[in-house]
């Protein structure tokens, strides 16, 4: 199987290339991203424990899943792919931002991503994939701010900066 590739792209989210992806991150390349909260009829998010031989975040928590999009693939294609392949489940999708943020790792690589973030709405419980999800939860916004501030260490470095920086958009976007 060939490795996925990643979509360089400039400040301004033009492209500027393709890139294997693990290169992409020991280089440190910014490159395309996406990432989609779920949240249900109880304004709560369904977050994601990556799976445990992932290479890199293995079993923290997340946004309900994350990836990359797929060259001449839309966002939004990307991130309703994704959130199949990882979550078992298709919802409607709308983007409500991008930001750009830079995170080193312990074991060499660095997320240099244009990360583009969508919300969508699902009320059921998802059916994992278990190569790339541990386990699932449904947690309210409040409770999510609360328990990052008391264990940081057990989320992913891109969800603490999104929901740090962003969460008032998930509040402004209830059901």
């Amino acid at each position: 199987m060939t490795e996925e590739k990643v979509i360089l792209v400039n400040e301004q989210d033009e492209p500027i290339g393709l890139m294997n992806k693990l290169e992409a991150h020991e280089k440190a390349v910014l490159h395309r991203a996406f990432s989609v909260f779920v949240l249900n009829r109880n304004n709560e998010i369904m977050l994601q424990q990556r799976a445990h031989h992932k290479y890199h975040s293995p079993l923290l928590w997340t946004n309900t899943c994350c990836s990359h999009q797929r060259n001449g693939e839309t966002n939004i294609q990307a991130g309703t792919r994704r959130l199949f392949e990882e979550m078992g489940f298709k919802t409607e999708l709308k983007e409500l931002f991008h930001f750009i943020y830079k995170a080193p790792f312990d074991n060499g690589l660095t997320e240099h991503e244009l990360d583009h973030v969508m919300i969508g709405y699902y009320n059921e419980e998802p059916s994992i994939n278990t190569d790339e999800v541990e386990s699932w939860k449904w947690m309210k916004i409040e409770e999510v701010k609360t328990d990052m501030l008391q264990n940081p260490e057990i989320y992913t470095v891109w969800f603490k900066i999104i929901f740090d920086e962003f969460y008032h958009y998930l509040e402004d976007h209830k059901l």
